[in-house]
């Protein structure tokens, strides 16, 4: 049961009656006439478990973006309904709508709409619909809640998207669309030509080079049907905040946004999309996604991941990466280049890795690291920025150290890692190292 503000207003009226007979049995009268009317109303009123609501929701939105859950009342009864409908959800839907009563006829329906602007990913899951049905005197009301299911699936935001215009063009180019052809490894034999430094040793064709007197190495027509695999890392790393104030952000944010850009690019390409997301156990796992909804399933399936406050199991994730690459692929890392940690963790797979796929490693860098002062002042400051450099330092040199064992090693800021990693994709195409 639920009162309107048009009963504080009557007994409010009451006090000129007790004003001209100020007699105890004059307020008790007043008072018990206001609860007899409001009874009686609320007998008027229609019971909400009568009326039949349904929801209408879109299946999923992008984050940040707005979506409408579309709520439909119908009375089936005889009797005029006069009701108030909230729509409830989370507090990170940010529900935005009016709730004003209206006057439902029996037989007919009613809609109301409740906009929605998620905060965070994930599933968005509907509370219950509460309904006030008032009596004819809009006095008293009678109130349920009612479960009317529905589930927002909330998609990352994929800012990145922005930059994907200009790599198809790059592709288009590379791919053959424009003037430039390219030659690369792959299993279906192209020509001969003479040695060039930097060629691979084992291309050289050695009967060939007894007959023309002079080194000549095979040239391969690139697979068209090249296999790429995405390795997302959700472990304690995943889940550190990189940046200053408001502009702030997970560094799995700007993961998801690396395997976003590429599954877009590389199904633009022609090659199948695999993706691991992985800590000390395997989060998500698809395997070679066709080429039309790579994009949607990896949008769907990185929607509901979170960082674990776990070290990443790097056997686990080997031993998944040979079960999802029958090949020589292409595998790209997100993870950090962690010199404490390396050695007993990405550094006890990566030699193995490198040895049988081309390797790529993303690494997403703090943009606060290189905001802080050049001339730090107090005792504070000076360890913070000799702690700092000295990270930095030893973060270069494992990226040198990784880089002399064959594996590409890409560092940039959150906004700048998905496109860098983009551009060496193209990098290695162009080269024929895919």
């Amino acid at each position: 049961m639920a009162i309107s503000g048009r009963v504080p207003f009557l007994l409010a009226v009451g006090v000129l009656p007790v004003i001209a007979w100020p007699q105890p049995i004059v307020v008790v009268g007043w008072v018990a006439l206001v609860v007899a009317v409001c009874g009686l109303d609320l007998l008027l009123a229609v019971g909400p478990d009568s009326l039949r609501i349904s929801r209408d929701l879109p299946a999923s939105v992008r984050l940040t973006e707005s979506a409408t859950s579309r709520l439909t009342l119908v009375n089936p009864g005889a009797r005029t309904a006069r009701v108030q409908v909230r729509d409830a959800w989370p507090p990170s839907a940010r529900p935005a709508g009016d709730r004003p009563r209206a006057v439902l006829p029996g037989g007919e329906a009613l809609r109301q709409l409740t906009r929605l602007t998620p905060s965070r990913r994930g599933d968005l899951a509907a509370a219950a619909v509460t309904v006030r049905s008032f009596g004819s005197l809009g006095l008293a009301a009678r109130q349920r809640s009612l479960p009317v299911p529905g589930v927002l699936r909330v998609l990352p935001e994929f800012r990145s998207r922005a930059h994907l215009p200009y790599r198809l063009a790059r592709l288009r180019e590379l791919d053959g669309q424009a003037s430039v052809h390219v030659r690369g490894q792959g299993t279906e034999f192209d020509s001969l030509r003479e040695y060039a430094v930097g060629d691979d040793v084992r291309s050289i064709d050695w009967r060939a080079s007894a007959r023309a007197t002079r080194t000549m190495v095979r040239t391969w027509r690139p697979e068209r049907d090249r296999h790429i695999l995405i390795v997302l890392d959700t472990s304690r790393w995943a889940a550190g905040r990189i940046g200053d104030g408001a502009a702030d952000q997970l560094r799995l944010d700007a993961g998801i946004e690396t395997c976003l850009l590429m599954a877009a690019l590389g199904a633009a390409s022609g090659d199948r999309m695999s993706l691991l997301v992985a800590d000390q156990q395997v989060r998500l796992r698809l395997p070679g996604t066709g080429k039309g909804s790579v994009l949607a399933s990896f949008a769907d399936g990185l929607s509901l991941i979170e960082p674990a406050l776990t070290e990443t199991d790097w056997s686990l994730v080997a031993s998944q990466v040979d079960q999802l690459c029958r090949q020589r692929s292409l595998v790209i890392v997100v993870t950090g280049l962690d010199p404490a940690l390396y050695a007993d963790g990405l550094g006890t797979v990566l030699a193995g890795l490198g040895h049988d796929h081309q390797v790529v490693i993303a690494h997403v860098t703090d943009p606060a690291d290189g905001a802080r002062p050049d001339e730090p002042t107090g005792a504070t400051h000076v360890y913070d920025a000799a702690a700092d450099s000295r990270l930095w330092l030893a973060t270069q040199a494992l990226a040198a150290r990784v880089t002399r064992m064959g594996v590409e090693v890409v560092q940039a800021d959150p906004d700048r890692l998905a496109p860098a990693v983009c551009d060496r994709y193209l990098a290695l195409k162009a080269a024929g190292r895919l």
